[in-house]
């Protein structure tokens, strides 16, 4: 078992990794010898260490689908279970093309949503530091014992200890929320219940729809031209979404396979498909045709995916701004409050 037991590889990593598999095994290198290279040349010491053992693993005669399980999560089960059936149907070249571009894209979309939403969330930081800032001026001029101290906000926050309070509150209030929902996403009860409520609010529910859709029919697609049964491959697609709410619907989906139901009844009991892509699987039903018919539309739904990612990061954008302009509307109006209010006390005074 490896140093780095219970830490899942990056997604870029992976991508770099199944692509440098991938070529050399199309050239014709053996598996023995792809494993040593492509391991020696990655800069990440976990999967360096993870390659060595399976290199070991594969001497002792291992397939490899056991040794990569054997890295105690250091590999998507997905990932697993494709190379499992692709070793055996002798489609291995091609199955790790498919999943280095479907890292590669994790990794892109990532970057996207990340540099969409950084400037609003720089102007955010931005305004919480200038009014810590203002709490630390003002306390600072009204210090002395003839001078009120301004409380600008109006919450008893003054002078360096109201400006470090209000740091405080901010920021651990962001910083409890994210903790909050690591907890809560890290056990499957808990990502069932985040997930499925997120699905629910507008924007945000359509955006983490369109993405466990689209990596549902690539995995599937994938899953089923490579051989893999329906069952383990309706439940390794559904896994694939990384979506608490499909995830939980394994048990279902398999249930009623299992008993006869066709393909599109299943998955509209589930009640998280959309009702025009049900359309798209039952006319490749009826065809014969479905992974064929979810490979071709796969891009289409990534394209889909990445609209309903604008959407979502634009909307999330407005929200950031609109907390930024109320903050600013509000300290502006606390100013203009103690200024009517200190003409008052002057012109009472004279």
């Amino acid at each position: 078992m490896g140093v780095f037991s219970g830490s899942q590889l990056s997604w870029k990593t992976l991508a770099i990794f199944n692509r440098s598999l991938s070529t050399m095994l199309h050239s014709g290198v053996n598996i023995l010898k792809a494993f040593q290279v492509a391991g020696s040349k990655s800069l990440d010491p976990q999967l360096k260490q993870a390659s060595k053992q399976i290199v070991e693993d594969l001497r002792s005669g291992s397939q490899v689908a056991v040794a990569m399980r054997e890295q105690a999560g250091s590999f998507p089960e997905l990932m697993i279970d494709l190379i499992d059936v692709a070793e055996q149907t002798g489609s291995l070249p091609e199955v790790l093309l498919a999943l280095a571009e479907h890292y590669d894209n994790l990794v892109r979309l990532r970057q996207t949503f990340l540099s969409a939403i950084a400037w609003p969330i720089f102007q955010l930081v931005a305004a919480i530091m200038i009014v810590a800032l203002l709490i630390l001026i003002l306390g600072m001029i009204g210090g002395s014992p003839s001078e009120k101290p301004t409380d600008i906000l109006g919450l008893g926050l003054i002078g360096t200890q109201g400006a470090i309070l209000w740091l405080s509150g901010c920021f651990g209030t962001a910083a409890t929320g994210f903790i909050a929902y690591k907890m809560l996403t890290k056990g499957m009860q808990g990502q069932t219940f985040v997930h499925s409520f997120l699905l629910h609010i507008p924007v945000v529910g359509g955006c983490l729809r369109s993405f466990a859709v689209a990596r549902f029919s690539w995995a599937f697609a994938l899953t089923q031209q490579a051989g893999m049964p329906i069952e383990p491959s309706l439940e390794s697609s559904l896994k694939a979404t990384a979506n608490g709410a499909f995830i939980a619907s394994i048990p279902q989906t398999v249930g009623m396979v299992r008993e006869g139901e066709d393909l599109v009844t299943t998955l509209h009991a589930t009640g998280l498909y959309p009702r025009d892509y049900l359309e798209l699987v039952r006319v490749g039903e009826e065809t014969g045709t479905v992974p064929e018919a979810l490979q071709r539309i796969s891009p289409q739904l990534e394209d889909e995916a990445r609209r309903s990612l604008s959407a979502m990061t634009a909307a999330l954008a407005w929200v950031i701004w609109g907390m930024v302009a109320f903050l600013i509307v509000f300290i502006i109006f606390r100013v203009f409050s103690n200024y009517v209010a200190l003409l008052n006390e002057l012109s009472k005074g004279s």
